[in-house]
């Protein structure tokens, strides 16, 4: 979704008890923990999966720098191709392959999200981390190379694929691992974290385009994202090979969100929320550069839209918890979104800072409610967790359809107007769902 999806932050309850056990759920009321701190996705595994083992309080704060990292990872591959599109077309990319390039990663997240649980069920959280973390280093390293007789396109291609099946399996894992190790230290750890997957997103934007300036190249640029992988590689290998797994098995019964006319609110809510996030990825650098704007700055532009996002996605929450509705602040936070990005296509270039800040503030604060509503929506854990399966599968497979669309309209009409329109009707879409998804309403009655 936004560059912190699965990492908006709010302060939850450090309540004690068993690591396992849903310490600090609260369906509503102050002090709300964001549901990326908190939605276990093992949360039905029977016999519950014990805490990573570990020697000591230095090993424990050792795997907290790993899962730190490894979110400082997590949106780099996206970012980083946008701010070099430009170049990388140029090198003789076809339009159809843009289109896919931009879209295939995001759909992959909704594909193989529904994997992660079972793969950690059979061989454990860690163990699925560690080979999420050696896939990803290897599509980034694929992804820049030039086949003899085939060009650049069919390793974009693979190693774009392998990136995004490999985040999907951290984004759906790494929120249970750190509400599991950390139950006491959630505010810390869960600020950390979500803190450097929007630092990921900046650091693609930013400095990818420095990297070409400097090297002359777009597939170094590229090739350097893999470096920064593969030492978090390294250095949680230690520990997840060290853990032993048992046998385990998923519960049965609870509340069908498949049913649930209030589950598929909050997730048509997603869905075009995300439309518009992963555009901002795909398309916002192109977009500036179409408009005049040097690839240098585009790419400070979007990682100040970035850190935006991350001021958007501290605060919606403590607010929208505050109320016995959210109907209000969904509705603001959408038109926003819409409008900010409408604005920095069709708004004046002076004010494009303006523009994409709004755009900025409002799209990190609408996932951050957009998430909050698994929270909200909910009374327990169980029936969160499968919202948030629901959400994720739903939000990204159906919410890449944004920059499919976008591509397609810029082949189509050879700018970026018509994609404008969109994100006004998407932005006031997201209002509409908004608006009903904020009612005072639980998932099963």
């Amino acid at each position: 979704m936004s560059a912190c999806q699965n990492g908006a932050v709010t302060r939850p309850t450090n309540a004690p008890g068993p690591a396992r056990a849903e310490a600090g759920f609260r369906p509503a009321g102050r002090g709300v923990p964001h549901p990326d701190q908190l939605v276990d996705a093992e949360i039905d595994q029977v016999p519950a999966a014990e805490p990573t083992r570990l020697g000591s309080r230095r090993t424990l704060a050792y795997l907290g720098v790993c899962l730190v990292l490894i979110g400082l990872n997590l949106r780099t591959v996206f970012s980083s191709f946008a701010a070099v599109l430009t170049e990388v077309t140029a090198a003789g990319l076809p339009g159809w392959a843009v289109v896919v390039l931009t879209t295939a990663p995001v759909t992959l997240l909704g594909v193989f999200a529904p994997l992660a649980p079972q793969l950690a069920r059979r061989f454990g959280a860690e163990r699925v981390l560690l080979g999420a973390m050696a896939v990803l280093t290897a599509g980034l390293l694929l992804r820049p190379l030039e086949l003899p007789g085939a060009g650049h396109l069919p390793a974009l291609l693979a190693g774009t694929a392998a990136c995004g099946a490999a985040i999907s399996l951290c984004n759906v894992l790494l929120p249970g691992l750190v509400k599991r190790d950390f139950p006491h230290r959630l505010g810390l750890m869960g600020g950390l974290y979500t803190t450097a997957i929007c630092a990921s997103a900046a650091l693609g934007a930013g400095f990818t385009y420095p990297l070409f300036s400097a090297t002359g190249q777009w597939t170094a640029a590229l090739w350097f994202w893999a470096l920064p992988a593969g030492v978090v590689l390294l250095l949680f290998l230690p520990l997840a090979a060290a853990q032993r797994h048992g046998r385990h098995q998923v519960a049965g019964g609870g509340v069908n969100v498949w049913r649930s006319a209030v589950a598929w609110q909050v997730t048509i809510f997603m869905v075009l929320q995300a439309m518009m996030s992963f555009s901002v990825f795909a398309w916002l650098a192109p977009i500036l550069r179409e408009r005049g704007v040097d690839g240098g700055t585009a790419g400070l532009i979007v990682s100040a839209s970035i850190v935006l996002q991350m001021l958007g996605s501290l605060f919606a929450p403590a607010v929208a918890a505050r109320f016995r509705d959210q109907r209000a602040i969904n509705t603001a936070v959408a038109l926003m979104t819409g409008g900010g990005f409408a604005l920095s296509i069709f708004g004046p270039l002076d004010w494009v800072w303006v523009w994409t800040g709004l755009l900025g503030l409002g799209q990190g604060s609408l996932t951050a409610v957009a998430l909050t509503m698994i929270m909200l929506r909910t009374r327990d854990g169980h029936t969160a967790a499968h919202l948030s399966g629901m959400m994720q599968g739903v939000g990204y497979g159906v919410g890449s359809a944004g920059t499919l669309l976008v591509g397609q309209l810029h082949q189509a009409t050879g700018s970026f107007a018509a994609a404008g329109v969109l994100f006004l009707v998407i932005g006031s879409l997201a209002a509409v769902f908004g608006y009903r998804a904020g009612r005072n309403r639980f998932v099963g009655g």
